[in-house]
């Protein structure tokens, strides 16, 4: 595969979402499944609900009334053996229905003296039905999904003690530099460090796990090491910085020295332009720009289709938002604006530049503009941050 280089935002992403695939698997207790993804489909061990059960707290009573009260029905404990018609059983909300009931009255319209009781019942009134919900069998949530509390509630009550999820991507980042500072005010020309802190937060939401964080200075010899010692331990390398052809810039080199295949070359997006996607043998290498708002767009541009391709993921189309105010991108490039959705429209965030952090940490987002205008009330497509 040749190399996309310079070429349209949407091509680029297209390119990253084809190239890799799903990891390998592993078998996880269901109550850690949140915000893990399925890796095969999970489907019912028994039916829901199990049993017939009552929706009420009240009597459960067989033939017509006036029943005499014979015992209770606790949740967890059924009755053995059949009611008899013209009986009663006191029954809780979620007890199983004793055979031979005809319906259930509840408690707070139940006529009771001594242990003789009256009421109006329809049949089959406040009984869940077995199987009302689903039959043993059934799918109930595909190979893809990412598991949140209602759906491993779901599993759980099914019969399912454990699920088989996709590994997470382990994920190295080996920040470049020689100009950042990694605590305190900065001073002497040196720049805090912004992106360090913040990367394992967004691929942490994206469903990765970092094993290792490294900062290297802007020497080839190092960059060339950190980069190979990273592709053998992980399945996605991230770099900061050195992604452009300043001087300074090795990362291109580093990639040829270790037989990296470059399949994203610099993208026609503003900011992030020069972001980088390369591939060894067994790793993922998102080449990402030093601004930090930059590397946020590359990293939802390339990262986030690569990352959900090695979760199993299904790749979505992005859903679409109304432009409060006129939007503006380059000739021949998407613009990637930061801001909200604010009343079911777009509303354009504060601090824009690619190297400015208040709009990113206040904004939920970015508008994907592909016209060199678009006016107010157009819609725009529109990328979610995790």
């Amino acid at each position: 595969m040749s190399a996309l280089i310079e070429g349209s935002w949407d091509q680029a992403r297209k390119i990253a979402s084809q190239s890799f695939s799903a990891l390998p698997s592993e078998l996880i207790d269901v109550s850690h499944g949140v915000d893990r993804t399925l890796a095969t489909d999970a489907h019912a061990l028994c039916d829901l609900p199990t049993y017939a059960t009552s929706a009420m707290d009240g009597y459960a009573v067989a033939g017509t009334g006036p029943w005499t009260i014979v015992g209770e029905v606790k949740a967890g404990l059924p009755m053995k053996g059949e009611l008899a018609d013209a009986t009663a059983v006191g029954i809780a909300t979620g007890g199983v229905i004793p055979a031979g009931t005809f319906g259930v009255i509840r408690w707070e319209i139940a006529k009771v003296s001594g242990n003789i009781l009256k009421g109006d019942v329809v049949e089959n009134h406040d009984i869940r039905p077995a199987a009302h919900e689903c039959k043993s069998g059934d799918l109930l949530v595909k190979a893809g999904a990412v598991l949140n509390p209602g759906k491993i509630g779901l599993l759980s009550a099914a019969g399912l003690d454990h699920v088989s999820v996709t590994r997470k991507p382990r994920v190295a980042l080996v920040l470049l530099g020689d100009e950042i500072q990694l605590e305190g005010v900065p001073s002497e020309g040196l720049i805090r460090d912004a992106l360090g802190p913040q990367l394992p937060g967004w691929l942490e939401k994206m469903g990765c796990e970092i094993v290792a964080t490294q900062y290297i200075s802007d020497e080839i010899s190092r960059v060339v090491k950190a980069l190979s010692d990273a592709c053998a331990l992980v399945d996605i390398v991230i770099t900061t910085g050195g992604t452009a052809q300043g001087p300074r810039d090795f990362l291109h080199d580093a990639l040829i020295q270790i037989d990296a295949e470059i399949l994203v070359d610099t993208v026609a997006v503003r900011p992030g332009h020069p972001m980088l996607l390369a591939r060894t043998r067994t790793t993922a290498i998102f080449g990402l720009p030093g601004n930090p708002q930059s590397a946020i767009v590359a990293l939802m541009s390339l990262g986030a289709p690569v990352i959900a391709s090695m979760l199993g993921q299904s790749q979505q189309d992005l859903p679409t938002v109304i432009t409060r105010r006129e939007l503006t991108a380059p000739t021949g490039f998407t613009r990637l604006v930061i801001g909200n959705i604010v009343d079911a429209q777009f509303e354009v965030g504060q601090y824009l530049g690619s190297a400015m952090l208040r709009g990113l940490a206040h904004s939920t987002g970015f508008a994907v503009v592909t016209k060199e205008l678009t006016a107010a009330g157009e819609s725009v497509r529109w990328l979610w941050l995790p």
